[in-house]
């Protein structure tokens, strides 16, 4: 079975066991969706969604965050880490967004990483989910099980990214991984892989490393 035929297999597995593919933060807009991701960065997305009910209800638009004392955001996303830089990012990163991009989310992961703390990760998750772009969002779980499932062979995101495009249609590669948050979550841990669980066992070519 070649990387293809594999990756082909795992789409429709996943797809078939986790038919809901969607982004386990919580948003209503684009720059919400930005500021969200951009909190998770070492942060959990259940934390993450703790936090933003009362950023979001004090800073409803990316417009009154422009303008935001940094320390005032720092203190109310405090539980997510690193709120220093966090809250220095999600204000300057609103300011450009207002003064540069007229108030637009830009739809390309070429421009949305020139903005502060945005890195390709968060730049694909809001072209997938936002634009509907064909998108690979690189986190732990992704660059872990397809590491495990031998589609990849880095630890690197851009050459995970980079891998997983050459073997997924692009039609499906967002939702795909947003299924392998869950399958990882679900099945394929870090630590403590449910290999007699898993629905992808005969096809992983790492079994419980």
């Amino acid at each position: 079975m070649t990387k293809k035929q594999r990756a082909l297999e795992a789409v429709e597995r996943l797809k078939a066991r986790y038919p809901e593919a969607i982004c386990s933060l919580n948003y209503t807009s684009a720059w919400q969706l930005l500021v969200a991701t951009r909190l998770s960065a070492q942060c959990t997305d259940a934390r993450v969604n703790l936090v933003t009910p009362a950023l979001f209800s004090r800073y409803p638009t990316m417009q009154e965050m422009a303008v935001a004392d940094v320390d005032e955001v720092g203190k109310l996303i405090y539980s997510c880490g690193f709120y220093k830089t966090k809250s220095k990012d999600l204000v300057e990163m609103s300011r450009i967004l207002c003064e540069q991009f007229g108030g637009v989310i830009p739809d390309t992961v070429e421009e949305l990483i020139k903005l502060p703390g945005v890195g390709r990760k968060t730049a694909n998750l809001v072209v997938g989910d936002v634009y509907g772009k064909p998108a690979i969002v690189t986190d732990t779980h992704c660059i872990r099980i397809t590491n495990r499932l031998g589609l990849v062979d880095s630890d690197v995101p851009v050459k995970v990214e980079a891998q997983l495009r050459a073997i997924l249609p692009p039609a499906e590669s967002n939702d795909f991984c947003h299924r392998l948050v869950l399958f990882g979550r679900d099945i394929c841990s870090a630590r403590a892989p449910k290999c007699a669980e898993c629905p992808l066992f005969d096809i992983c070519k790492n079994k419980a490393k």
